[in-house]
């Protein structure tokens, strides 16, 4: 191929010797020491600051600890492995692109992770997907991610909005009415979150009697929910996340909206819970993926190795992180090949092991939409359960090959190269 990228070329050059995989100590919150020049590069674009800073961090734990056992088991195709991490901030696509450029091109990365954010995975999706390089987003949930943006080389380990819809649509309708309010973060994920609740609620009866787009980062909610109050809706579904989610529901507690309407959404997550006062710990929600689950194989072993290096119980996005940066390493083994198309096809419906799936159902990637499917947690935050870091009560277990859908459903029209 006369005009074949050199680079691309001297990937598919890679000896092919068969998986070692796990762990190298890092300096720094940033770059891992360079191991040798031989080394697997691993890329991380994500958050460390501005309000999804919390949920980025907690991606960069999973994905170290992740490296750390890759390299101890003797790292990727015998070679070591070494995580390179920028900040793409919590909303600012073209720095966010602007970093994904800088790990392909400066840094020379044969995978890429990213984002947290929706919007900010599918602008840096379009440029992996250019660069022909493994893709893995570990907490951008907008459908179009693995629907109608989707690309051969970019997989997906949170869920889609629409199977957490899916997931928690029936509890609120039956348990709690049939009239919803949204608040809804204005970008990629709160707009296809806020779509798959209205289209799961309508299959039920469920109707929607108002909503707010709020922007990221807001911190004053008190005025969308004086309007949310007036609208007299039974649920009041914050389509929020991080920080705003913290802000959020503290101020609905505090203006007595508990008291009159139920509080609840789709997705929560451990880092909003535990900044949270306990009396604002409240609501139906659906967690992707929670540390408490007695009797399922490796949870606690997992629990534990976090904790011991932490103080503190894993989160949803430390399983993400540590199950991206594992697929890294499953990919390369399965396809005994560091060349993305090998390894985008080897991931064709592959199956998590159970010591990174983690959950009590089967956890794989779906041929032809590449996005994962594992459980997904129904229940009810709390102010305190088992241990203090026990914020979430889990009712319900959903097996997320059936909150799905179907492929077609997804709308992704995977392309593969020739």
């Amino acid at each position: 191929m006369a005009n074949a990228n050199p680079r691309l070329l001297s990937r598919r050059r890679l000896v092919k010797s068969g998986l070692a995989l796990a762990g190298a100590g890092f300096a720094g919150p940033f770059v891992c020491p360079t191991r040798a020049a031989e080394a697997v590069r691993i890329g991380l674009d994500n958050p460390l600051t501005g309000p999804l800073a919390s949920l980025g961090k907690n991606e960069l734990l999973g994905c170290k600890m992740a490296i750390d056992e890759i390299n101890a088991k003797g790292g990727v195709l015998g070679r070591p492995v070494e995580l390179i991490v920028e900040d793409s901030t919590s909303g600012d696509a073209g720095t966010a692109v602007q970093k994904a450029r800088k790990l392909i091109d400066r840094d020379k990365i044969d995978f890429l992770l990213g984002n947290t954010n929706s919007a900010l995975s599918l602008a840096i999706a379009e440029v992996s997907n250019e660069e022909r390089i493994l893709h893995i987003v570990p907490g951008g949930h907008t459908d179009a991610v693995t629907g109608a943006s989707c690309h051969w080389n970019v997989f997906r380990v949170c869920s889609t909005t629409q199977m957490e819809a899916n997931a928690v649509a029936d509890a609120l309708i039956k348990a709690y009415g049939k009239k919803f309010y949204y608040l809804t973060f204005d970008y990629a994920f709160g707009h296809t979150l806020e779509a798959g609740l209205i289209r799961a609620a309508t299959a039920l009866g469920g109707t929607r009697v108002g909503g707010d787009l709020v922007p990221l980062g807001t911190s004053d909610y008190s005025s969308y929910l004086i309007k949310a109050q007036g609208a007299n809706p039974d649920v009041i579904l914050f389509l929020i996340g991080g920080d705003d989610m913290t802000n959020a529901l503290k101020q609905a507690v505090q203006f007595g909206l508990d008291k009159k309407v139920h509080l609840a959404g789709a997705q929560q997550e451990l880092e909003p819970l535990e900044g949270l006062p306990p009396e604002a710990r409240i609501g139906t929600w659906v967690m992707e993926w929670y540390w408490n689950q007695p009797g399922v194989l490796h949870v606690a072993e997992f629990v534990e190795a976090v904790k011991n290096r932490t103080g503190r119980v894993p989160t949803a996005r430390t399983w993400f992180g540590y199950v991206s940066a594992w697929t890294c390493a499953l990919a390369a083994a399965k396809a005994n090949s560091l060349d993305a198309l090998d390894m985008a096809k080897a991931l064709q419906d592959f199956h998590l092991p159970p010591e990174i799936a983690l959950g009590p159902n089967a956890a794989f990637y779906r041929a032809g939409q590449n996005q994962l499917l594992a459980s997904l947690f129904v229940g009810e935050a709390r102010a305190e359960g088992s241990a203090p870091d026990d914020l979430f009560k889990v009712t319900k277990v959903v097996d997320g090959a059936k909150a799905a859908g179907t492929l077609e459903e997804s709308g992704c029209k995977m392309t593969w190269p020739t």
